[in-house]
């Protein structure tokens, strides 16, 4: 069968461009990618243990850059799929300001970030980073950065739920950063 070439193009189009199928709760659209790097782990290396339960239970440094000219805020979410029973959530921040090209180590764990915006909650139920502690294994955490053309405008102390929700059809970009860990 012979593939028409709008629908070569579109491909083209969509690949290069980062197809997120799953951006936020089934959100099906072509975005912009965004580089998530962090100078503490390498993609699909290794977390380490200061970042976790096992140290200092701080949040590592990330850094971001191609988000669009139009963005109005940045989203960043921190989970890991490789929960037993659920996706258990780490980290949940939102409103950041688009002029921010990412967030220092040791965020505290309060209401709002140091460079402006809010803090979700956590899987534990509270604000702020919470680090890798698995209960066996290697399990995978995704460092997850979205773009988006709105501020959500909530207060603080939200969940990821909540947050996907409401980005719904505003995200212009996307980009994440997995690092893996498995305790001693």
């Amino acid at each position: 069968m012979k593939i028409p070439a709008v629908i070569k193009i579109m491909t083209v189009v969509l690949v290069g461009m980062g197809y997120c199928g799953t951006c936020a709760a089934g959100q099906k659209e072509a975005v912009m990618k965004i580089t998530v790097i962090s100078p503490a782990f390498e993609a699909m290396a290794g977390i380490p243990s200061n970042y976790t339960c096992d140290g200092a239970d701080v949040s590592p440094p990330l850094s971001w850059r191609n988000i669009p000219a139009e963005t109005q805020s940045i989203v960043l979410i921190c989970d890991d799929p490789d929960a037993p029973g659920k996706t258990w959530v780490h980290w949940v921040c939102y409103d950041i300001p688009p002029t921010a090209d990412g967030l220092s180590a040791n965020i505290p764990a309060a209401d709002t970030l140091p460079v402006g915006g809010k803090q979700g909650l956590n899987s534990w139920g509270r604000p702020g980073y919470g680090g890798p502690c698995p209960p066996g294994g290697t399990h995978r955490y995704f460092f997850k950065v979205y773009a988006l053309d709105i501020r959500l405008n909530l207060p603080a102390g939200k969940t990821k739920e909540e947050i996907e929700r409401a980005m719904q059809g505003h995200v212009l970009a996307f980009g994440e950063l997995v690092g893996v860990y498995s305790r001693r």
